[in-house]
Order: C-alpha cells, then structure tokens, then sequence
C-alpha cells in the first residue's frame, strides 16, 4: 500500500547544484508543499555533499530514490568506478565520491530504486528515475508509444513520473499518465531549475535564480570540470532540440 499526501514536490537531477535546489526549495516552502520525492541523481556535481546535506536536512517529509548518478558515486565510494563510466568522466566520479561523509554515503545505499505514493486529486503515482525497468533508459516525448508500452506494461498506477533525460514532458501510453520532472540543476532546456507539483493537479514547475551568482558559486569550488559547468550547464545549457536528436540514436 502507497503512502498518502496531498500536495507533493518531485525533485530530480539535481547533480550537486546546491543553488538551484535552494531556489526551487524557496518555491517549494511557498506553494504549501507537504512532501518531497527526490528521483534520483542528486550526484554528481559541483556542490555534492552540500546539496545532499540540504535535502537530508529538510524539514518536510523527504522520499529519496536513487539514480544512475547516485549508483555509479556510492560504488565509487568503495573505490570501484563501474566500466559503464567514460573515461573521461572517471574523474568526476572520484571526486564526488571522496566528498561525502560516512553519513552522507550510508542515507545514499538506503534509497529504493522506485516509491510509491497515493497524491490526493491525482491518484497513485509510482516514481522512478529512468524506467520501472532500470535507472539508464532513454526515452523522450517523441519517442513511439509502441516501444514503450512493454516498458510501463503491469505497472499499476495512475501517474508515473521519471526523469534521467532532463527534459520535462506530459505524456499518456495508452491509458497511464507518464511525465519527466526534469532537471533542477542541469536542464536540457532554458535557463532555470525544473521540477514538478502533483496534487490536486499535475503541473510542471520551472524556477528562475541568480544564475550569474550561481554560476561564480560554482567555479569556486574544486569541482574538476566547474567552469564548463557554471557555462554550459546553468548560464547556457544544451537545448531540448539538440539534445533530442542526440537522444533519438540512443532511446530504449
């Protein structure tokens, strides 16, 4: 049996961008949130252990789940980087791993793959970081309904909401209501931090921030790659249409 709330904030992709979690936790706070769902991949990033400190923190409710991100930096904490890294991205994995505390490291191996929740005026609403199947499948709006109806066959819910991609959509596969929370902290898209409300309806959030002050935020830590991060990442991410095409060789 799910749990039950009423008003609920979906938080995804955060990857360690502490600035846009605290601006979309401001707007969190104002809309009456009663409870969080956090969808995985709050690492890797710039800001880690600050910006998962910040959630373990929190006041409200939390519901944690873990992502590909979250995975690959926890097996890295016990000094195993999977194969399934690039190469050249073993090294921000290292880093992210070494700042977190044991505390940190033991809340993040705690966190299911998947939750479920009963959302007053939405109905039950199963989450997930990439699909019910997995935490790395790639799919978007445009991908066909066809190729995903086994994906989301027997799940039983209302609502599922994913994220992995870092684009937001609304969608249906036949009769289940499928939508992407996006990305607070490195969206494919404008400038902002994406996120989603359920409860009473389902809406899609975007919270502008500083990302200016963010950005400077950023590139004075000892991030690896924290320039190219504070430029193409907050002050000028990729856009939906690029990175929808790089994703069409790559979905399922």
């Amino acid at each position: 049996m799910s749990t039950s709330a009423t008003r609920v904030a979906a938080l995804y992709d955060i990857h360690g961008n502490l600035p846009a979690l605290e601006a979309v936790l401001r707007d969190v706070r104002a809309s009456g949130v009663t409870h969080v769902v956090v969808g995985g991949d709050v690492v890797p990033g710039p800001m880690p252990r600050e910006a998962l400190q910040c959630l373990l923190d929190l006041e409200l409710p939390v519901q944690c789940i873990r992502g590909n991100g979250d995975r690959i930096v926890l097996a890295a904490t016990a000094g195993d980087v999977p194969a399934e890294v690039p190469e050249a991205y073993r090294p921000i994995i290292r880093w992210n791993a070494e700042q977190l505390d044991a505390s940190q490291t033991r809340a993040l191996s705690g966190w299911p793959s998947t939750t479920q929740l009963n959302v007053r005026g939405v109905g039950d609403v199963f989450f997930c970081h990439a699909t019910p199947r997995n935490d790395t499948e790639i799919f978007t709006r445009m991908t066909a309904a066809e190729r995903l109806r086994p994906v989301f066959q027997g799940i039983a819910a209302d609502v599922v909401v994913c994220g992995h991609t870092h684009m937001q959509f609304d969608r249906t596969i036949d009769r289940l209501r499928v939508v992407n929370a996006g990305s607070v902290g490195m969206p494919f898209a404008g400038p902002g931090a994406y996120w989603l409300m359920l409860g009473p309806d389902v809406e899609l959030r975007r919270t502008s921030y500083d990302l200016v002050a963010a950005s400077e935020r950023i590139r004075k830590t000892s991030y690896p790659q924290a320039n190219e991060f504070a430029s193409g990442n907050v002050l000028q991410p990729p856009s939906e249409a690029h990175i929808l095409q790089a994703y069409s060789k790559a979905e399922l």
